[in-house]
């Protein structure tokens, strides 16, 4: 599939061997024990680990393919039009929530006043622009996961990866971000790890379950 994502990969020294269509627009939940491959996968989607063997494609563009005898295309991440979104914020501490979220189009090349301006967009998009002069230590675990939403969203990615982004919020916090991820997510690309049915089940139209490196269903 060119428009949306293709993936097949194998990295023998972790036992990961799989293979993963998503249609454009589509939000796919991936879950399964801890150790199933899930993180592998996306650190070789976002370019943080070379498969042995494998090809991939996003929206059109090769971002890899390799034939395993040191032979094939690579694109580094910054290349690949690939925002993910750690379980933590990792917002940086010195910078106001404003500069953080201006952080991602400026990495892109976008001049200053472009990259404010897109910023308090997607802070705005994310109802947090009332922050954008505070620091992160003086945000709660949920608003400075609202402000991570919009700094991925800034980068206007092609795919948008989010690992368990609800792991670092409190009952309180959780319903808020999933019903904000619902919102933010209708129409884009997107694959998230979720250990949770709930979770899955809002987020995502179809659940793929890695066992042992492999597609066990989904």
């Amino acid at each position: 599939m060119t428009e949306g994502l293709f993936v097949t990969a194998r990295l023998a020294a972790r036992d990961v061997s799989l293979s993963l269509t998503v249609p454009p627009g589509a939000t796919v939940a991936v879950t399964g024990h801890n150790g199933a491959g899930k993180s592998t996968l996306f650190a070789v989607l976002a370019g943080l680990l070379v498969p042995d063997t494998g090809r991939c494609t996003l929206a059109g563009s090769v971002l890899f393919d390799l034939d395993g005898a040191g032979r094939g295309s690579w694109l580094p991440p910054h290349r690949r039009g690939i925002a993910l979104m750690a379980q933590e914020p990792l917002l940086f501490p010195h910078l106001s929530v404003l500069e953080n979220v201006a952080f991602a189009p400026r990495s892109r090349g976008a001049g200053r006043a472009r990259s404010r301006s897109a910023a308090r967009h997607w802070l705005a998009e994310v109802g947090a622009e009332q922050f954008a002069d505070r620091r992160p230590a003086q945000l709660s675990g949920g608003q400075a996961q609202r402000v991570a939403i919009a700094r991925a969203l800034a980068a206007e990615p092609r795919l948008l990866l989010l690992d368990e982004p609800f792991s670092a919020l409190d009952a309180a916090g959780t319903p808020v971000v999933r019903e904000l991820l619902v919102r933010v997510l209708e129409g884009r690309t997107a694959l998230v790890i979720s250990h949770d049915p709930e979770d899955a089940a809002a987020l995502a139209e179809r659940v793929v379950v890695l066992e042992h490196g492999r597609v066990a269903a989904g």
